[in-house]
């Protein structure tokens, strides 16, 4: 043992320690503390996959804001004389691609057919065009594309905004409560959540009109479980943390533990849910549109749109082309930006 006398004669001198390298500034570079929204952004830019989602969500968003705009007709504007035309897109057209011509299979063989062309014996065409070509009633499917686009877009924000207002709220509201509140809430949530969304908006169908309205209505009875069941389980796993327990100490209300102190700590979590939401909602809405319990006619979202076009798929393909991509993309795009933003805010996927 050394005895303390000893260590206390023991004097440090200057030349006794140096600095490992030539740089005397900074002791360490390779851990510099960065704000974790800033570290978050910088690793969701790094994500290839959650970078094209969003470019391309914000593209489809700009074509549903002015595709219509541009276009000559609307949505619900009809050509009895343009029906079955084929896409014809200027410039395109000179390259051989996107000119109006169309292949008929009959009885006989296949078919080459023009529907632009309005003298046969020189070829002259007219000077029509639909991008996306016309429905059988003469109907220009770049705009219905682009409206029902704007329909899938309004059902994605409603999803957004049931979560957070409803599910949010009562998820947190039953887990930092606990007890018979928790109880009785999750009870109810429980008998919502049993009933399937068909039979609801079936139901609402025989006491609203058809339109966004029910269909909203619909999403609000039932929409918002998935997240009430996360945002309770984070607050079940935070609320006996000592930054919550000290918050009790000073004197803060119930309000402002769950809403100040609790809700910033997990909201990375709630937002990536949120985004994986989103493309439920969108499917739920196109499918209802499918089997005739959505939008009615004359207005139209992807999901009418592909139901439409399903009748006339044998012999007009093209036209359920254009909804079913956008409809794709869009599920497809929102899952993988929902993906990127869970590697992005999860600070376990730093490591990965």
């Amino acid at each position: 043992m050394i005895n303390d006398n000893v260590l206390a004669n023991i004097a440090f001198q200057e030349d006794d320690f140096e600095f490992k390298g030539a740089d005397t500034t900074k002791l360490d570079t390779n851990f510099a503390s960065q704000r974790f929204w800033k570290d978050a952004t910088m690793r969701f830019r790094n994500n290839k996959g959650a970078m094209f989602s969003l470019v391309t969500i914000l593209l489809v968003i700009l074509l549903a804001i002015f595709g219509p705009i541009v276009s000559p007709y609307t949505y619900q504007q009809q050509n009895i004389k343009d029906t079955n035309l084929a896409p014809r897109i200027p410039l395109l057209e000179n390259l051989g691609i996107f000119n109006g011509n169309e292949t008929l299979k009959t009885s006989t063989g296949a078919k080459l057919k023009n529907g632009y062309v309005i003298n046969k014996e020189t070829g002259e065409k007219s000077d029509t065009y639909y991008w996306f070509g016309s429905d059988t009633l003469g109907r220009d499917i770049w705009t219905r594309t682009w409206t029902g686009t704007r329909v899938s877009l309004y059902i994605a924000v409603v999803a957004v905004l049931i979560d957070m207002l409803i599910g949010l709220s009562y998820g947190l509201v039953s887990g930092y409560f606990g007890g018979k509140v928790d109880s009785v809430l999750q009870r109810f949530a429980e008998i919502i959540n049993s009933i399937p969304t068909l039979v609801i908006v079936t139901l609402l169908m025989l006491i609203l009109k058809p339109g966004l309205a029910t269909i909203t209505l619909a999403l609000m009875i039932t929409g918002w479980i998935g997240m009430s069941r996360i945002a309770r389980a984070q607050m079940l796993k935070l609320k006996e943390q000592e930054f919550v327990l000290a918050s009790h100490t000073l004197g803060a209300s119930s309000f402002r533990v769950i809403f100040s102190e609790i809700l910033p700590n997990i909201i990375g979590q709630l937002i990536t849910n949120t985004m994986f939401s989103i493309p439920s909602a969108i499917f739920t809405e196109a499918f209802l549109s499918f089997v005739g319990l959505g939008i009615p006619e004359p207005m139209c979202s992807l999901g009418s749109l592909i139901s439409y076009a399903f009748k006339s798929f044998t012999t007009h393909p093209y036209q359920i082309v254009p909804p079913v991509i956008v409809l794709a993309l869009l599920m497809l795009c929102f899952n993988m930006l929902a993906d990127g933003l869970r590697d992005a805010l999860d600070p376990k996927m730093k490591e990965r």
